[in-house]
């Protein structure tokens, strides 16, 4: 099979590399990913697999390597073991300790797994060698001898083994690959991350866990990305876990999409999780947790209309059920957990305080009925908890230090510990943060949803949604997202941001390296004939991006007429000197018109002429067949206000026209653009590759993607 393998110059994959090699799975490297994204290996199918255990997987499944996922399923689980366990090798302080283990455990072993080589031997292996110099200090050594023996068994059994690590392992380890030549040198970049310097509360170098939390009722937005970003750094930082848990506690709105996605969006942003939790996963336990507080006196099934429960609450009346018995709750909650048509009337509410000042403390909500199935458990329930009621429990339950809560909650924080304190739990520190808000944007998923639902959009990924799909398909790179996101660190204060900050970000990470095109407006082009051009058209090959030649290269066809621009031709004088982009100069001689419009130019060239004293710099394309057609796809916001006010309805703002179409010719080179590329069409802009060429009755689509100067559409 042959396959193409995407991932980042300045993390290469080396247990990727080293496994393909032993399976025999033939490999063409393209090391041009978005430093912090995931690997992924394109298939000759035109399928795609994303993820470094997710494509290990793979490779095993189909390696000319007999037993290389082990020789049944028990095996094939101590397999996927150990490729969760191999990161801990390349995590610093815990490198030690690993090497200690695997010295114990290869004692009386020869491989990992079973008595035969498979892809967890390549794998530990692959990572010890990519720590480069600090494993080899240990390797001369006589500290680890049962783990040396095993590191040069696995070495011998392949000899591409060292070819792959001496490719991609320096020194200091597999975080710095081998520097690219002075000719393809990355243009050098000062741009530096700035992240939040600030403390949890209490929190010990080790024993911190942080949990991102989604509800997969729809795709992660810009919002949630700023959560997760920060869940991520504090478990960095404080050398602790992870936990990516999805509160799918409300059937109605959530789906396996919905779980899909935000997992691939977590993956997109560089977040590494210890674990994937639901809280699903615990509505035994929450039930019976439930009953117990019923049972003692904490809380109570009331059946009060919704619209008369609200207005109770805000006024501070006590329910006419709240002094319910014990027997009758329970009665109730019993026909709540059937279904029935008496349990469907009501809810069970926590017993707190109705007088307190914080109305989040009122009596709250804790189990409601819902017959629609769940997206994980089907119809097994018809009662399910709150997110107020489930989230401290469970956090509690998973063992979360800190929990990262958006300051809109803030009113609700007391509710929280109030909850965890009535269900006699240990308590866990709330950490807030502001929430991100954006101009001209609307961050509500049951807003995205209408826009879904009523087809003003595409779907979830959509350029002009603030999903984090939507943006990166509108040719936002994720480490300008990232960038952005990690400037404004933990602050509480509430911002509102421009979409203009994020695009310059943005353009300083293309910029330098994106390829250079040209295109011209169908509709708006004219003709200019060269008395003197060539007869014959020849062509020339130049560098596609000028200052970096990791770029690649065109061909460029020198023809006797060229396609302009018609705003090009509208300020050319007759007898003008103009510079014709990569060629040279050019004399205007007769400007054609026909009811005042311009329809042709005849001129001459003069190559020898100087390039500084024209005014006008133009761009052009030959007139030849090999042109392809374009369609240059430019956005604005879904909501033409730039705050909206909590009072204000969004569909009172919705902005008419949020999607322009203008179809261009563009040089043949274009024809090899593949989906995600991006390019700069000269002195148009930034465009991403939407659509590549299929065939010549079928235009590319390019999205213009904002550089933070002109007007940007993003929501």
């Amino acid at each position: 099979m042959e396959a193409k393998l995407a991932f980042p110059q300045d993390s290469p994959p080396l247990a990727i590399l080293c496994a393909a090699k032993v399976a025999g799975v033939s490999l063409t490297i393209d090391p041009k990913l978005a430093s912090g994204s995931a690997p992924t290996l394109h298939l000759g199918s035109g399928d795609f697999i994303h993820g470094v255990n997710t494509i290990l997987r793979y490779i095993a499944r189909v390696a000319s390597v007999t037993s290389f996922y082990g020789q049944d399923t028990i095996q094939a689980a101590y397999v996927d073991q150990w490729l969760d366990y191999a990161p801990v090798i390349l995590s610093g302080s815990e490198f030690e300790a690993a090497c200690s283990f695997l010295d114990g455990y290869l004692a009386s072993r020869t491989f990992l797994v079973s008595y035969g080589l498979s892809i967890a031997d390549i794998v530990i292996w692959s990572n010890l060698a990519g720590t480069g110099q600090r494993w080899e200090s240990l390797r001369r050594s006589k500290k680890y001898q049962n783990l040396v023996r095993w590191f040069n068994s696995v070495a011998d059994y392949s000899d591409t083994l060292d070819e792959v690590v001496s490719a991609y392992v320096g020194k200091r380890g597999i975080g710095k690959s081998p520097a690219p030549s002075l000719k393809e040198k990355l243009p050098d970049s000062k741009q530096t991350i700035s992240t939040p310097e600030v403390d949890l509360p209490g929190a010990k170098v080790g024993e911190v866990c942080v949990r991102f939390a989604p509800e997969p009722s729809g795709y992660l937005h810009i919002g949630h990305a700023k959560a997760g970003l920060l869940n991520k750094y504090f478990a960095e930082r404080y050398k602790g876990r992870l936990i990516v848990r999805f509160d799918d506690t409300n059937p109605s709105k959530e789906s396996n999409e919905f779980v899909e996605n935000v997992l691939k969006d977590v993956e997109t942003l560089g977040i590494k999780y210890d674990i994937v939790t639901y809280t699903s996963d615990y509505f035994p336990l929450l039930m019976e947790m439930a009953e117990n507080l019923i049972k003692q006196g904490k809380a109570y099934v009331d059946d009060t209309p919704k619209e008369q429960m609200r207005t109770e609450r805000m006024d501070g009346v006590e329910s006419k059920c709240r002094n319910n018995t014990v027997e009758d709750n329970l009665s109730l909650w019993k026909e709540m957990i059937n279904g029935t048509e008496r349990g469907m009337q009501c809810c069970v509410r926590g017993k707190l305080d109705m007088q307190d000042p914080n109305k989040s403390l009122r009596d709250p909500v804790y189990y409601r009925c819902n017959t629609d199935p769940h997206h994980r458990v089907g119809s097994q329930y018809k009662v399910y908890p709150t997110y107020d009621f489930a989230c401290p429990f469970v956090d509690a339950l998973e063992g979360v230090t800190h929990a990262l809560r958006s300051s809109e909650y803030h009113d609700r924080n007391a509710q929280y510990y109030r909850i965890l304190q009535e269900m006699g739990l240990r308590r866990v520190e709330i950490y807030e943060f502001s929430r991100l808000n954006m101009v001209y944007t609307v961050l509500s998923k049951r807003k995205l949803l209408w826009f879904v639902q009523n087809k003003k959009v595409e779907d979830w990924t959509d350029p002009r949604f603030p999903t984090v799909q939507g943006i990166v398909r509108r040719g936002l790179k994720v480490e300008a997202l990232v960038q952005f996101i990690l400037e404004q660190g933990a602050s509480k204060n509430l911002n509102l941001m421009e979409w203009d900050k994020l695009w310059t970000i943005n353009k300083k990470i293309i910029d330098p390296v994106c390829g250079r095109h040209t295109a011209v407006l169908k509709d708006q082009r004219v003709l200019l004939t060269l008395t003197n051009g060539p007869e014959e058209p020849f062509i020339r090959v130049l560098p596609r991006h000028k200052k970096y030649e990791g770029a690649g290269k065109k061909a460029t066809t020198f023809t006797n007429k060229i396609w302009l621009e018609r705003a090009d031709a509208s300020v050319i004088s007759i007898g003008e000197e103009v510079t014709l982009m990569d060629w040279g100069n050019a004399i205007v001689k007769e400007i054609k018109t026909e009811n005042g419009i311009i329809t042709e130019l005849l001129g001459e060239l003069h190559l020898e002429g100087s390039v500084k004293m024209t005014k006008l710099k133009l761009t052009w394309l030959p007139d030849i067949e090999d042109l392809v057609s374009l369609s240059l796809v430019e956005f604005d916001y879904l909501i033409k206000k730039k705050k909206l006010e909590e009072d204000e309805n969004f569909l009172d703002n919705l902005n008419p026209c949020t999607r322009q179409e203008f179809l261009a010719l563009g040089d043949a080179n274009m024809r090899n653009l593949k989906q995600g590329e991006i390019i700069q069409l000269e002195r148009k802009g930034y465009y991403r590759c939407d659509a590549p060429f299929i065939r010549s009755s079928k235009p590319i689509v390019l999205f213009a993607i904002p550089d933070g100067r002109q007007k940007s559409g993003t929501n």
